[in-house]
């Protein structure tokens, strides 16, 4: 009788889509060997990078097969022709926390041990499978990220080069976040959304802030909504700001106001 009155409860979905996450876990820890091999294994052999390239095609080739994805050749075939991308962008992120953190010893070091360089890596790999239609697996491969390193980017935020992620920690940077070059965020920063009332209706529509060029922003500040922060910009801690503000701005909470400083 309790499984009976369970199941009335359940329900069934035209299509199951079914991941193995056995599989998929393998995949996304083979994509940081090969994007990071030369740090890897500093001595590397071109059969080592020839073979972890075949490990991805061939994990890639099954994920899509359980997918049943329509155009599967041109999808894997975009993906696999992506990847030196992934490579060049997360070299500028390597040189812009080398340059930017006194703390940091080496390249290797940042590759290995830094929480933030690891997120912004899967972010690049969920970020092109999401451009290339694969959802299910773009959001998978962003929450393994976020298990490990406690930092929360949506696959569908656009980041661009020379990207630095301080610290981390609880960072959230949603779906339609537009994120420019040389931008530096601090532990417990949010890129969210003003509101979420409606649902359903905002799907598809921009609704997470853009943040331009050379941009920095401290410690748990919090920008909602779809706004702007004008280039070469500094949001300081503990800021909750719902409005887009100018270049060269310096926006501080004092006194429990928020003001605006030019820095010109």
């Amino acid at each position: 009788m309790v499984l009976e009155d369970l199941e009335k409860y359940f329900h069934k979905e035209e299509e199951i889509l079914k991941l193995d996450e056995t599989l998929v876990c393998s995949f996304t820890q083979n994509m940081r060997v090969l994007l990071m091999l030369d740090y890897e294994r500093p001595n590397y052999e071109k059969e080592d990078l020839m073979e972890a390239y075949a490990k991805i095609s061939r994990k890639f080739n099954k994920i899509l097969d359980e997918l049943k994805v329509d155009g599967k050749e041109e999808k894997k075939e975009a993906f696999l022709n992506s990847i030196p991308e992934m490579r060049r962008t997360l070299n500028t992120s390597i040189e812009a926390i080398l340059q930017g953190d006194p703390a940091a010893i080496s390249k290797q070091q940042i590759v290995l041990d830094y929480p933030g360089f690891e997120a912004i890596l899967y972010h690049r790999v969920a970020h092109q499978l999401h451009i290339l239609g694969l959802p299910l697996l773009a959001r998978y491969i962003s929450e393994y990220a976020h298990h490990r390193t406690g930092i929360d980017i949506n696959p569908g935020a656009t980041i661009g080069d020379y990207f630095f992620i301080d610290h981390g920690t609880g960072i959230v940077v949603g779906e339609t976040a537009i994120i420019a070059d040389h931008v530096k965020l601090y532990q417990g920063v949010t890129l969210g959304a003003k509101s979420l009332a409606k649902g359903r209706e905002l799907v598809g529509k921009k609704r997470h802030p853009t943040i331009e060029n050379h941009v920095t922003i401290y410690a748990n500040a919090a920008i909602l909504g779809d706004t702007t922060i004008g280039h070469d910009s500094t949001i300081g801690g503990d800021v909750y700001l719902t409005h887009s503000v100018p270049p060269h701005s310096v926006v501080i909470q004092s006194d429990k106001d928020l003001k605006i400083i030019d820095k010109d």
